[in-house]
């Protein structure tokens, strides 16, 4: 029996076994296409019938070796890299979805997959229903509808910090008959496992955490294998009836618990192509790393910030799971009791003006269109990110439009709370 290694071992270990005098450090495979001795090894590759790499489109070894070190991290059976988070929700969903589909997504979701998903998908014929995350299982029951082929929603959700109620979620999805999938980038796998609550796939941006550092955008889409697509035949023709550029084949009958993730790399990636470069892929796998150590202290970091501004009679609110008068920190104990995430919201009294004025006062926090890597960063989405849309829409998406959202690095504590008490001054 295979040993189970814990979440801090297979960060630094997983993914890549280097066997005798091989590199111990992953190798960047630098190379479009791979050689082989003659047509049939390269014919069966291209129908499926054997594993292997022919061009790094489809796969590639040094991404293989990060995918697979994430599926273990999140506990599930395969992952594939995309070259961005927002690629890899847009997969999440266009793998299972199709023209005349239907899904439903919370409300507290990143600006950029709220548009994604309301506007862009709409353009292919795919409709999708918002619902308020914290309404009862009645409520949001009342937005599914026959063709409805999936839920979505994030662990925590960017900017607001609102933490998802994942048992309730997937006992929705699953009394519908679909999968749920949760966006799990701010809580990383090393605070929350949405799997082990009912989650059936994961997706990332890789971009934030994981990496670390700012370094290389990505994304990552990994499959728990546990929905089971068969029971479900009808709503998802595209797993399991044959398909038509494999010569006939079946991707549930023929791939079993790796249907959903052979598909989405054979067909998704084979045909819009937004594939990881091999040098992201290494440095994400340098940032994957000290995830474990640099989570715990991004969320040490942030505790102490929260408390702190919750106490500042400049602070109009704050919302931090960490805290205990915040109406998440029931879940947040439930479902992240190791901590949460590196990133408040918060709002000043005062006008958006006066918001702007004290991130613009800041010296060691920098204002930057990023979240979630090794350097604190702050941002006002109503005026960035979020620019799009309306006040109404804002709260909709549970962004204030006073909302400044702080990401909190691995700096000194101290030196972080000083700059924010001369910004406030």
């Amino acid at each position: 029996m295979e040993k189970k290694y814990r979440p801090e071992t297979l960060c630094v270990q997983e993914g890549w076994t280097p066997k005798k005098g091989e590199p111990r450090v992953l190798p960047i495979y630098q190379s479009t296409t791979f050689k082989y001795d003659n047509s049939e090894q390269m014919a069966r590759l291209f129908d499926l019938e054997d594993t292997g790499y022919f061009y790094t489109r489809l796969q590639n070894p040094t991404n293989d070796a990060v995918a697979a070190k994430i599926a273990a991290l999140e506990g599930g059976v395969a992952g594939m890299l995309t070259s961005s988070g927002q690629a890899a929700n847009f997969y999440a969903v266009f793998n299972i979805c199709e023209s005349g589909d239907h899904f439903v997504c919370s409300t507290a979701i990143y600006g950029g997959t709220y548009n994604l998903f309301s506007v862009t998908m709409k353009k292919l014929g795919i409709e999708m229903t918002f619902v308020d995350q914290n309404a009862s299982e009645e409520e949001i029951q009342k937005a599914f509808r026959p063709n409805t082929k999936c839920l979505f929603g994030e662990t925590i959700s960017n900017p607001g910090c609102e933490v998802l109620d994942i048992e309730k979620f997937a006992r929705i999805a699953h009394r519908n008959g679909v999968p749920l999938i949760v966006d799990n980038t701010f809580a990383t796998p090393i605070n929350c496992r949405p799997f082990e609550w009912g989650a059936d796939i994961v997706t990332h941006s890789t971009t934030k955490y994981m990496d670390g550092h700012a370094t290389a955008v990505g994304g990552a889409i990994v499959d728990s294998g546990n929905f089971d697509w068969e029971a479900n035949a009808e709503k998802f023709p595209g797993l399991t009836t044959p398909d038509a550029s494999y010569h006939g084949l079946t991707y549930s009958k023929s791939f079993g618990k790796m249907a959903y993730i052979t598909k989405a790399t054979a067909q998704m990636m084979r045909d819009l192509g937004s594939i990881q470069a091999p040098m992201n892929a290494f440095l994400l796998n340098l940032g994957l790393e000290t995830l474990h150590l640099r989570v715990k202290r991004h969320c040490e970091n942030a505790q102490r910030i929260a408390e702190w501004l919750s106490q500042n009679d400049k602070v109009a609110w704050v919302n931090y799971s960490g805290l205990p008068e915040n109406p998440y920190h029931a879940l947040a104990r439930k479902y992240m009791p190791g901590g949460s995430c590196g990133v408040i919201a918060f709002g000043l009294k005062g006008s958006r003006e006066e918001a702007i004025r004290f991130m613009d006062s800041l010296k060691l926090i920098c204002i930057v269109t990023h979240v979630a890597d090794a350097r604190s960063c702050v941002l006002h989405p109503a005026s960035h990110t979020h620019r799009q849309l309306s006040d109404e829409q804002l709260r909709e998406a549970g962004v204030a439009p006073d909302l400044i959202r702080l990401s909190v690095g691995i700096e000194n504590v101290e030196d972080l709370i000083a700059d924010i008490e001369q910004a406030l001054g």
